[in-house]
Parts: structure tokens; sequence; C-alpha cells
């Protein structure tokens, strides 16, 4: 008789990967059946994300609820980047834990589930050449991992503490999971990494070379049957002409491009080790908009870092009136342990910070009112791939704009062409052709 498991995934499309590898490890020798209700499940697994303060304060109350609602004899275990920062702490403050397990561990699963009071958060240890099963709680959309932790030294960032260095997967292997997923049903890739565009710089066991990610982008493309891939995310610093040129030019290779800003003052960008100026980054946007206009850009954008003037912040609104981004990812400055920001004096007022965001954000409310209704009318490529209720069926152009359609199960896993009849700022609602 199978098992029955519950797993709450916090946080990145890389956690939620990270997921679908526990459950295929934990398959390969006892069935379990997933749960969304987490009183009747054997095996509890929250998978965290430390990226940010609240994530990290909204564990100790799951854990809390979960402990008041579960069978007698359920475990749990904390597994991902704050098990990673934590560590035994997690035992301290919620002892009947059963196991923790870190964000560069997750091959170890079984092991974790059958030793009590297991604890793993070795950020050193290598799992890159480890083939995981197959899972995909979507079939339609194969997430891939083809680079584990990250170099980048940015002074607000935790990752480096909870995923550790830089480490590409081999591309053979990256290739073999591409052509599984496809033959499964997929017809769209989501490569995943902390910098995607650094990929290839060092493998595993100190091995160096292999495929450059523009490289492995053209062999995935080659794939018959895969229509679609996507990335996330790339970094500014490694957007060479020839990635740009490839993105531009393979049209397996979907039109949205995540270009993580963080900040548009130069000075800020040093503050941070971002490693690239606000010239260089308008610089890459608008080649991107010259040779890749149908492209929908999309950012992430830190406010109040500590030290920021108001000057720095007219900066970043600077970037964003040029650039004009179609969808942005904004959040006040959260001071995460042991990285060097959270050391720095010279914070902004969290009032002052409040008002930024704001502003920021009606700002860019504003551009998506102005860009939203030259959608109208428009036929654009849809990828089907979630029944939503209400009879509604929902899918991404390759802008990854959503879009809704009346309909059902017939168009899952399709891709149609759609009339925009009433583009709204977050959701584009049209009639399939």
């Amino acid at each position: 008789m199978a098992k029955k498991l519950f797993i709450e995934t916090l946080g990145c499309a890389m956690n939620v990967r990270d997921s679908e590898h526990m459950i295929a490890e934990l398959n390969r020798v006892e069935r379990y059946d997933l749960t969304k209700n987490y009183s009747e499940a054997d095996l509890i697994i929250i998978n965290t994300c430390s990226v940010r303060e609240k994530p990290v304060n909204k564990l100790f109350s799951e854990i809390g609820h979960f402990l008041k609602h579960k069978k007698p004899d359920a475990k749990i275990g904390v597994c991902g980047c704050t098990a990673s920062h934590l560590g035994d702490e997690i035992f301290k403050r919620a002892p009947n834990v059963n196991f923790v397990l870190g964000a560069r561990n997750v091959s170890k699963i079984i092991k974790a589930v059958n030793t009590e009071k297991f604890l793993d958060t070795n950020i050193n240890y290598d799992e890159s050449a480890y083939a995981f099963g197959d899972f995909r709680q979507n079939p339609y959309k194969a997430y891939i991992n083809i680079s584990i932790g990250c170099d980048k030294k940015c002074a607000f960032c935790i990752v480096p503490h909870t995923r550790g260095e830089e480490i590409s997967i081999p591309h053979e292997l990256i290739l073999s999971e591409a052509q599984r997923a496809v033959r499964a049903g997929a017809k769209e890739l989501f490569l995943l990494g902390q910098n995607v565009n650094n990929y290839g710089k060092r493998l595993g066991s100190g091995k160096k070379g292999g495929l450059n990610f523009t490289a492995l982008l053209n062999e995935l493309a080659k794939i018959d049957e895969l229509k679609r891939i996507r990335f996330t995310s790339p970094h500014p610093l490694h957007m060479d002409d020839e990635f740009l040129e490839v993105f531009a030019s393979n049209p397996k290779i979907c039109k949205s491009m995540h270009m993580p800003l963080q900040s548009g003052s130069t000075d800020i960008l040093r503050k941070m080790k971002r490693g690239y100026t606000k010239e260089w980054f308008l610089q890459r946007a608008r080649k991107l908009r010259e040779i890749a206009p149908d492209t929908a850009i999309s950012t992430d954008i830190i406010v109040a870092f500590p030290g920021e003037s108001e000057r720095d912040f007219e900066d970043t609104m600077d970037v964003i009136e040029q650039v004009r981004f179609e969808q942005i990812f904004s959040f006040k400055y959260s001071a995460r342990p042991l990285t060097p920001a959270a050391q720095m004096s010279d914070t902004v007022e969290s009032e002052i910070a409040s008002a930024r965001l704001a502003r920021l954000q009606e700002r860019h409310t504003q551009i998506l009112d102005e860009i939203t209704p030259a959608y109208l009318d428009k036929v654009v490529e849809v990828y089907f791939e979630e029944l939503r209720a209400g009879g509604v069926c929902a899918g991404r152009t390759s802008q990854n704009f959503t879009v809704c359609v009346k309909g059902g199960e017939e168009f899952l896993g399709q891709i149609k062409n759609v009339k925009i009849t009433q583009p709204q700022r977050s959701i584009l609602y049209g009639e399939v052709l």
C-alpha cells in the first residue's frame, strides 16, 4: 500500500525542480502518492527558500501548524536553502522535526527519511553528475537544472552560502533528460540555474571546458518534437553578442528574457558587487530590443539597498523608463545573514524604502496600462498547460504572457493561435481560432 506524501515548496523554480527530484528519489524504493491534505500524509516535507526574510519566518509557523494536525507517526523534514543556512538550529527551535537536508544534498533524501535526526547541509557536496529519476508534476513542461550553486558574490545574496560554488551539469545528462521529457509529452523545456548563461565554465570533479550556454541551446533545439525553450536566470554581465544573437535567431527559444537589474545606479551596483554598470545594462537591453523586437523583458529590482540615495533611486526609475519592462519583481531590501550587505550601516529608513517601492510599482503599473491595449485583436501562439476553474484553459505565449480561453483538456499540450479579446495587465483573455 502506498504511503502519502505532502510537500510544500517555497521559493523559486529551482526549488520546484528539487521537490520533483525528491519525489522521484523516494519512489525509487517505495511508492508515495502525493496528497494536498497534510493531515493524512505519512511524510511532510517543507522545501524552503532563504532569499528573503519572510519565507524563513514562515517556516517555523508552518512546522508548528503541521505538528498540531499531522498523523502521530508522520515524519516532518525541512529541506532547501533555509535548511542549508540554519542547519541544526532547526532541531533546536523545532525538536520534533525528523530530518534537515540542505539544498545541495537532494540526492540523499531516502537516507534522510530513514535516519532519525538526519542532518546534512554540506554546500560543497557535488551531485552534478547524479542521474535523478524522472518525475514532473506538469507533463507539458519540463524543468531541467543545468547548473548548481553560484560563483557570484553579490553583497545582498545568501545563495552562495546555501547552494555552494557553481558547477555545470554535464551536457550529456541534460540532453538525455530533455529527450526523455519530450518523449513523455513535454513540448517546452525550462532550463534552470543561478546564472544560466555562465554555463560550462566549470564541471564537477574539477573538470573544465565543455559546451557554453549558447552551444547548449543549439543542441537542445535539435530535438525534433521540442517546440519551446525557456531559461532563468541569465546574468546581465554574461549577455555577450553571441548569446543575444542566438536568443534572437533560434525560433525554438521563447522570446522572454529575464534581466535582473537589481539597481539602476552604477554606484549601488558597485556596492552590490554586480559586475556591470547602468550603461552596460541599458546597452544590452537596447541591443535585445533591436535584434528581437518581439521580446518581453522582465527584471528584479531591490529598492533601498544600504546607501541608496534619492539620486540612486532616480537612476533606477530612469532604467524603467528606458527599458519599459513587461514584468518587474520588486522588493524592499531584506538583510540576509552571512552576506556583506547585512554588515553595512548606511541603511535606508523604512518609510523612505516603502515610499520608493510604492512609486516604482505605481509607475510600472502605468507602463503596463500603456503597453497592454496593443494586444487587443492581436493573434498570438499559446502553449496550453493548465486547467482552471470555470471551464478555462490557460497557457503562455512565447513572451511568457498568461492567456486564458474557454476550453478544457482538448487544448492541453497543444499550441494554438488565439485572438486576444480582453487584454489585462496580468492575463490576456482570448478565443482559439
